[in-house]
């Protein structure tokens, strides 16, 4: 459905994308990672017009954005940074000024409105004008628009942006209902909406794809993926001798002291190559019949992985 290939775009002499590559699939949620000014806006405006390639191609459904831009138009919903609006239009207004543009009249131009106002809630704030709404409601308006047309793709950058706990979980449940059908890519700054909503995420790092894969691929990267915390019921003269046994295991890289008490023992243990240790761990502790209180895997942290690869 959406394929980037080789895409460049220069400032002048800054150079923000540098040959970015990727191919998203009908179904697929994309999670687009990256610090601030790494270049995922610059893709996001590329591959939906708003800027023109320096070089590369971009091709949405079968048709090139620089040779027929409005076929691709017609197929994608744009939640741009900021979500812009008129001011001094009502959401109401907005969305039937944005219903006409798309070409909607009569019946069908009604009905759409009247599905998206009831998808993003806005029935409270219709015919107030968007100047006075909220961030959070002024986001919903733009995402909206942005589905008005039921398009095959839909682009975000930074849906959840200001929204509350609530909006977000409503914001996060609408992806999901959506998915099947199209293609969805957002960028994003919170990371537990990766691990929430998106089947697959790149990461861009000064204008560079830099790591590409489902969310679970990439937090196996993280320094502590598998790493078992172990907490134990045992007197600390027990100490030395347990950190030893601990330390014998085949694929123990090295054990962390994180607490040694009167009462508690608690170690991490972290792998050898991020491998699974938890077995083994469970194995002696049973054989020793140490008293167990806790027994935690880590499952690697994406944040952690975030900072390792942009850093």
């Amino acid at each position: 459905m959406v394929e980037i290939e080789n895409l460049k775009k220069r400032f002048g002499p800054f150079t923000a994308v540098q040959d970015v590559s990727f191919e998203v699939k009908k179904g697929e949620v994309l999670g687009f990672l990256g610090p601030n000014g790494a270049g995922k806006s610059t893709t996001m405006k590329m591959i939906t017009g708003f800027l023109t390639p320096t070089a590369g191609r971009v091709n949405v459904a079968g048709f090139d954005i620089e040779t027929e831009p409005q076929e691709v138009k017609r197929r994608i919903g744009y939640l741009p940074e900021g979500a812009p609006a008129y001011p001094d239009m009502t959401p109401l207004e907005f969305l039937d000024f944005i219903a006409q543009i798309r070409g909607y009249q009569g019946k069908e131009k009604q009905q759409r409105i009247d599905k998206t106002i009831e998808q993003i809630n806005l029935q409270s704030v219709l015919n107030q004008s968007i100047e006075t709404l909220s961030k959070g409601f002024k986001r919903r308006v733009g995402l909206a628009q942005a589905i008005l047309h039921d398009p095959e793709v839909l682009i975000m950058d930074e849906p959840t942006d200001g929204l509350d706990p609530n909006q977000k979980h409503e914001v996060r449940s609408l992806i999901q209902s959506m998915a099947a059908e199209k293609v969805i890519i957002l960028s994003t700054h919170i990371l537990e909406e990766v691990d929430a909503v998106c089947s697959r995420a790149i990461i861009i790092a000064n204008g560079r794809v830099v790591a590409d894969g489902t969310p679970e691929n990439l937090e196996a990267r993280a320094p502590l993926h598998n790493a078992v915390t172990l907490t134990l019921n045992a007197e600390q003269s027990q100490a030395a001798s347990i950190r030893q046994q601990l330390l014998s295991l085949k694929d123990v890289k090295k054990l962390e002291k994180l607490e040694e008490s009167d009462n508690n023992l608690r170690y991490r243990l972290v792998p050898e190559r991020r491998c699974s240790i938890i077995s083994e761990v469970s194995k002696l502790s049973h054989a020793q019949n140490w008293s167990v209180a806790e027994l935690h895997v880590a499952k690697g942290r994406l944040d952690d992985v975030f900072r390792q690869i942009t850093t």
